[in-house]
């Protein structure tokens, strides 16, 4: 049985993964995950995004980044964005769940959801919020953790390819 270990990632690991998980976004983006990326999509993009955005909410304490090993691999990620505005204190935001294509369908983002939702309660969030593409892959996996749509907003996102816009379901959870 395959070992899977969680972290939560500080600066330096954020730093010292980034090829790593420049790669997992790229590998998840290029088989089509929704998750705010369109192609062509370089892997120097890729690695921008951990660089650019995610590192300073890390450094920050407004983002807590969890990341999957399976028997020691990277496979796959996780982020809560805290950083929400002084009426909400309350509530998280659920961002970029990615497990690595090859890593599928072996408890990774179930694994994921659970230490994020440990992680939210431990930080007195006890509502979390997000969005994913209506339809997706993802979509029933949310559902089976407790995610409740709040709405489905039509042509919020351009698909993957950058060819048509693509309803987006806003789900919510009460922990």
């Amino acid at each position: 049985m395959p070992r899977l270990e969680i972290a939560l990632f500080d600066v330096a690991q954020t730093e010292a993964w980034q090829p790593e998980l420049a790669e997992l976004l790229h590998a998840c983006v290029h088989d089509g995950a929704s998750i705010h990326f369109v192609q062509p999509f370089p892997i120097e993009q890729a690695s921008a995004f951990w660089r650019d955005k995610t590192l300073p909410g890390v450094a920050g304490g407004r983002r807590a980044l969890l990341v999957a090993f399976l028997d020691g691999e990277l496979a796959g990620s996780v982020q809560l964005d805290c950083d929400t505005p002084p009426n909400q204190p309350h509530r998280a935001e659920v961002c970029k769940l990615m497990v690595h294509p090859h890593h599928r369908r072996r408890g990774v983002a179930r694994a994921l959801m659970a230490e994020l939702e440990a992680q939210a309660r431990m930080r007195g969030r006890d509502l979390l919020t997000l969005d994913t593409a209506s339809g997706d892959k993802a979509e029933p996996l949310y559902r089976s953790l407790g995610y409740q749509a709040a709405g489905v907003i039509p042509g919020y996102a351009l698909d993957g390819r950058g060819e048509k816009r693509q309803a987006t379901v806003l789900m919510y959870k009460p922990l």
